[in-house]
């Protein structure tokens, strides 16, 4: 379903949007860490469903300096959010996050991203939204960070610490990655009351909160604040 058209519907009612986020779960880190980061940053794209959630969940997370909702998976030309949900692409409703790896590893960004951010057994959809623009997939910007993501996809799935089968992808490497347009940028802080976010995004949010208390970061960091100091 269009995202648009459960806005409008949000706003007569909050009926239509009784599906609620999806619970998070608590999941054991990664067995196998990547090699010792170099000096820098470090940049991970990750799709999981709307990008509101997944934008406004890292952007609560120490050591993140950038979360940044877009696209990947397609053709820069068909880079538009009106297209992407028409399902007239190949992309995926993504999130590049930027973040120090002295501060907090790619395979804690992975355990987030498994454990609240969504959820990675439902295929091509996340809670009320349907299509696979919300399909669950990593996209690897290194050889390292596809080793690393698909042992640990390996060993969540050896351990069933899902009911089912995780289905997120990591084939594609180095995808370009797409900035959304800016409306959907910070979306969820700059607008908690709307019904979508209250419902599905918050209590993301809220979990990252209770599960990860030690990476986790009280005031947000905004696109449009890092874009300043970038």
């Amino acid at each position: 379903m269009h995202r648009s058209t459960l806005l409008l519907a949000g706003a007569l009612a909050l009926a239509p949007l009784a599906v609620r986020a999806e619970p998070a779960v608590k999941i054991p880190p990664p067995a196998t860490s990547e090699a010792a980061p170099a000096s820098g940053r470090e940049t991970a794209v990750l799709a999981g469903g709307c990008f509101w959630g997944v934008q406004a969940v890292f952007q609560h997370v120490k050591g993140v300096s950038n979360a940044v909702s877009g696209y990947a998976g397609g053709d820069k030309k068909d880079a538009d959010y009106e297209r992407v949900s028409a399902h007239l692409t190949q992309h995926a409703e993504s999130v590049q996050v930027t973040f120090d790896p002295k501060q907090i590893s790619y395979g804690q960004i992975l355990q987030i991203y498994f454990s609240v951010a969504h959820n990675p057994t439902e295929l091509n959809y996340q809670g009320p939204d349907h299509g696979t623009q919300y399909r669950s997939e990593i996209f690897p910007q290194s050889e390292e960070q596809q080793k690393v993501a698909r042992a640990y996809i390996a060993q969540l799935n050896a351990a069933h610490v899902f009911k089912k089968p995780i289905v997120t992808k990591t084939d594609t490497m180095k995808q370009a990655f797409f900035p959304a347009e800016a409306y959907h940028q910070d979306y969820a802080t700059l607008h908690p009351y709307q019904p979508y976010i209250a419902y599905n995004d918050a209590p993301k949010v809220e979990n990252l909160k209770a599960l990860f208390p030690e990476l986790w970061r009280e005031k947000p960091v905004l696109v449009a604040e890092a874009n300043k100091t970038n």
